[in-house]
């Protein structure tokens, strides 16, 4: 019954004094120590397997401070709206103003007549338009979603003799060399690349991790060299099988074809009947 009595006295205080001549209440309540202002809180969803490390958070420029997947802009911001902006920076790539460029093979910023790196670590980004509310604080969840496919391309020496081949080079054309992470989408020339084959047995193989392909058409061009010390180069146009690689980032794409080297004097060595690999994907090592 005390406490009955205390709360209904003061209560009566308070609203006397509001309306007693000269009676104001001088403080406002407010949520948050910046009432004026709004504070944004990024979580970020990462895809299974991605590593939570070395990701960049910024709000239209502004970027935030935290770790482990969690960040805040150390700064409230005027009420607005404002971009949000995720990536990561993986080994083989550079960012700058919002894009991700792949770095040359020898790890610096790719000059237009030089090859990119045939296969950067994995680059992830996302971005997401949010409405900063004055005295208030904003939780963002922001998903981000892979930006590069494997690629493995294995050929069959189905005619000629593997053993002759002492080594191969690759060039493939018409490749991807920057994204736009504002964007999401490909920008600047195509490009070419230099992966790494090998010969096991019959097989040829190279794999690649790639932003997608670029420009009208992708060739590929071999050089063989045998071991008489003859080399032989050979091109195959990837067009047609390359023409949905910009789809589903997340799974890897594996091509095969057969490469018939010379098996006399005079004759060029070619390469036919390119098909997707079947079954599941291969992943690029």
């Amino acid at each position: 019954m005390k406490t009955r009595k205390r709360r209904y006295a003061t209560t009566i205080l308070a609203t006397a004094l509001l309306f007693a001549p000269g009676g104001c209440v001088k403080d406002e309540l407010h949520d948050t120590p910046h009432p004026d202002k709004g504070v944004v809180a990024v979580s970020i969803d990462l895809p299974q397997g991605a590593s939570r490390e070395d990701y960049t958070v910024e709000i239209d420029g502004t970027t935030a401070d935290g770790k482990e997947g969690r960040y805040t802009v150390s700064d409230p911001l005027p009420p607005g709206e404002y971009t949000v902006l995720v990536y990561n920076t993986p080994q083989g790539f550079t960012v700058t103003d919002g894009i991700a460029r792949v770095e040359r093979t020898d790890g610096t910023v790719r000059a237009l007549t030089d090859f990119i790196n045939p296969l950067p670590d994995y680059l992830y980004s996302g971005t997401k338009r949010i409405t900063v509310v004055a005295d208030d604080i904003l939780r963002v969840d922001l998903s981000v979603a892979q930006r590069v496919r494997d690629l493995h391309i294995e050929l069959t020496v189905t005619e000629g003799d593997p053993e002759r081949i002492a080594a191969i080079t690759g060039t493939l054309g018409g490749v991807a060399e920057a994204y736009d992470l504002y964007r999401g989408t490909l920008t600047g020339e195509a490009v070419s690349t230099r992966p790494t084959f090998a010969r096991e047995g019959d097989k040829v193989s190279a794999d690649l991790r790639l932003l997608g392909v670029r420009g009208d058409a992708q060739t590929l061009t071999l050089v063989l060299t045998f071991t008489d010390g003859q080399t032989q180069t050979v091109e195959s146009d990837l067009t047609e099988i390359l023409a949905d690689f910009n789809g589903d980032m997340e799974e890897a794409l594996g091509i095969e074809g057969e490469l018939h080297t010379p098996v006399r004097a005079g004759m060029e060595a070619t390469i036919k009947d390119w098909n997707t690999i079947p079954g599941d994907p291969v992943e690029a090592m």
